[in-house]
């Protein structure tokens, strides 16, 4: 892995991916993008591994997108990956994936959230969509998973707004299942995974398969609407925008009361 910017640790049977650039709020660059997709890879390849978690490292769960490269000469962060399906930040798992959220997880971060099979999420995390705010689109699922998640109206709210939306409030609108203090988030997680991993496994990988199966009937529409959306954005996108606005978006998360 590239300078320890991901911490891997397992627990019985339970992989722990720690995003840990924590100065820079585990923002994703490219070469953390990249580890985890191979991280996430090998967890899910491994026998030694019936459940995988993913964290980041205190203060922030994921700022998304690292703004600094996507707002400099070399734009796109995200460069295509034949083995990862358009609307997904990785390829999907065959195993369990948890989220637990310590902190901020923002547009990019959000989406790597949605893209969790679920999350816990300590008193200290806080959720927004900022796209709109930097000038950008979607790529990972964000417009089909959010809705699913808190529904229509609330998704549109978030996206649109750019407001952030603390953890008490993510819990009412379900878009996680649990908020612990923030001391206890990785161990309430570790007994949560653990009780997943204490049952049949063929078992809950196919349960698991079956959820995805009955939902893709929604999901993936809902992908290549937004896959062609950001597509066709892309045409006239300017990095340069994005770096005009990331000064402005940075002020305004650590101002805004959620």
């Amino acid at each position: 892995m590239s300078d320890q910017i991901l911490r891997i640790a397992q627990h019985d049977r339970v992989r722990v991916l720690t995003l840990n650039r924590p100065e820079a709020r585990n923002a994703l660059s490219a070469a953390l993008i990249r580890d985890l997709r191979a991280a996430l890879a090998a967890a899910d390849a491994d026998d030694t591994v019936d459940v995988v978690i993913l964290t980041g490292a205190d203060p922030a769960f994921c700022a998304g997108l690292d703004l600094r490269e996507l707002g400099g000469d070399g734009g796109n962060l995200d460069a295509v990956d034949d083995d990862v399906p358009a609307g997904h930040p990785w390829r999907p798992l065959s195993k369990p994936l948890i989220g637990a959220v310590g902190g901020a997880a923002i547009t990019g971060g959000l989406e790597l959230a949605l893209a969790c099979d679920f999350l816990i999420a300590s008193e200290r995390a806080r959720f927004a969509d900022t796209h709109a705010r930097v000038g950008v689109l979607p790529g990972w699922g964000l417009t089909a998973r959010l809705p699913a998640a808190v529904g229509p109206g609330f998704a549109r709210r978030m996206s649109l707004s750019g407001n952030f939306v603390d953890a008490e409030q993510a819990l009412r609108v379900g878009l996680v299942t649990e908020v612990v203090p923030h001391e206890r988030l990785l161990p309430v997680a570790l007994d949560v995974a653990a009780a997943v991993a204490g049952n049949d496994q063929p078992g809950v990988r196919t349960l698991l398969r079956s959820y995805r199966d009955a939902e893709s009937h929604l999901l993936d529409p809902a992908l290549s609407v937004e896959q062609a959306t950001s597509r066709a954005w892309m045409a006239d996108f300017r990095p340069s925008t994005v770096a005009e606005r990331r000064a402005a978006v940075i002020d305004r998360g650590r101002t805004q009361n959620a």
